[in-house]
This record gives C-alpha cells, structure tokens and sequence, in this order.
C-alpha cells in the first residue's frame, strides 16, 4: 500500500476515534496492523497527529475559550472555576507519564492489549450507563474540584491502549453524577491539554529519530484528522444525549472479539 495512502487512512481513523468511547490509539494500532505496517514504526506518527484532533476541538468551542478568557480577564468565578478543573483533572496524567511513560510505550505495538482492552471498556461502559444516576451539572465550571480530581485520575487509565481516554474520563464523570452533556465537553476541553502534553513529549524524546520525509506525512495526517474530527464530535453530541453510549460500547465488543480471532488466526 502506498504511505500516502496509509497516512489518509490512519488521519481518517484518528479523526473519528479520538472523541469517542472507542480508543483511537488502539484503532490506530490495529488499523497499521491490518493494513501490513509495523505498529512501533508508526507509534509517533500515531501520536504526532493529534494535534489535528486537538485543533478541531478549539475551533468549535471558540467561543467558549473566548468567553473564558474574557472571563479570567474580568475575575468572574467560573472563568476561574473552569480553568481550575481542567487543571486539577490534567495533572495527574502528567505525573504519570513523567513516571510510567517509557514502560507505556512498550504496549503501543501490542494489538493483543488493544483487543482486551476493546472488549473490558466495553463491558465497562454498559455497567456505568445501567448504575449511573447523573444530575445536570449546567457546564465545566459547576463540576465539583473532587470530581474533577477524579475525572483526572481516571483518565490515567487511558495510557492502556484500547481503554479510551475520552470513554475513560466521559463514563468516569458520569458513575461521579455528572450529566452526559457535561461529562462530554469535560472530556473534550481536557483532551486539549494532555493531547499537547503527549505530543509534544513524544516529539521531544523520539523527535530526532524519524524518518526522512515524516514531518510530510504528519502535517498531511494531522490535517485530515481535523477535518474528520469536526465533523464527528458534531455528530457524537447529539448522538450520546439521544441513545447514550450503549452502541459504542456493543461495537468495542464486537472489534475487540473480531481483533483477538484475526490475531490468533494471521
């Protein structure tokens, strides 16, 4: 298959995975597996695209980091408050990744750990929308620091691959009674930060290592996964307030079962 065809695909998968309860470091993986290349060769591809994701997010909440800034600017409470959660729930992935982040990244070419992991968050999901019992919380701002204390913490979990940084923090918000609305845009305003963080210390420590010509194909994959990405949280919103995670969660568990027999069978 030709790169410039692989980098499409892979901004593609990007784009729709990465706000979705759905992993796309693990579909990342498993589609550079299924498609014939070495997963640790495109781990930092993988990982240096996102700022595409990212970009999308802060074009289509402009207005809501514009409203918080002015905000911070005027003293207003929950301006503060806002950016004291994101904060709050940011740091415990740093100190984690600080720490663990070299053992991490030896799971980042293991698409057997994805397809468990598919299967469990899966699982994991019916349990919390059939227990969980949110209450509006009315935006980022009027979560609790506690839950955003724990919102980070579980986040942590997403250094798995295949757990779902943005199922792990959504689903984690709502078994703490955070409405789905809120727990989404929580999720989503968090991802700016750590999806950064992640990148830029990937760059810093493998940055010198990569191939000729692979800044191309990253700004190429970067700008795909915008694209797409725009349009999917979009879409996830209305999606989640209407039918709840129920379908992500019966399509982990059919991927990841469909993973483990393609693995045991190539």
């Amino acid at each position: 298959m030709p790169i410039l065809l692989l980098v499409i695909i892979l901004g593609i998968v990007e784009g729709i995975t990465e706000y979705l309860p759905v992993s796309s470091t693990g579909h990342l993986i498993l589609a550079t597996e299924l498609l014939g290349f070495d997963a640790d060769k495109w781990a930092l591809f993988n990982v240096a695209i996102q700022p595409g994701a990212i970009l999308a997010i802060v074009v289509l909440y402009w207005r809501t980091f514009r409203d918080v800034l002015i905000g911070m600017w005027k003293r207003e409470p929950s301006a503060w408050r806002f950016v004291r959660n994101l904060l709050v729930a940011f740091i415990p992935a740093v100190v984690l990744g600080l720490a663990i982040g070299d053992y991490v990244e030896l799971l980042l070419g293991n698409a057997t750990v994805v397809a468990w992991a598919l299967i469990i968050g899966g699982f994991a999901i019916l349990i919390v929308e059939r227990l969980a019992r949110p209450t509006d919380r009315d935006g980022v701002a009027n979560v609790t620091l506690f839950h955003s204390i724990g919102i980070g913490l579980v986040q942590c979990l997403a250094m798995i691959p295949g757990v779902s940084r943005s199922g792990a923090t959504i689903l984690g918000a709502m078994a703490m009674g955070v409405d789905r609305k809120t727990a989404a845009e929580f999720s989503f305003f968090l991802a700016v930060p750590t999806l950064s963080g992640a990148t830029v210390l990937q760059l810093y420590k493998h940055g010198a290592a990569m191939e000729p010509g692979m800044t191309g194909w990253i700004l190429l994959g970067s700008l795909v996964s915008f694209v797409v990405a725009v349009v999917v949280v979009k879409a996830f919103v209305a999606v989640i307030q209407r039918y709840g995670f129920a379908p992500f969660a019966w399509y982990r568990i059919v991927a990841g079962a469909a993973a483990l027999v393609w693995l045991a069978a190539r």
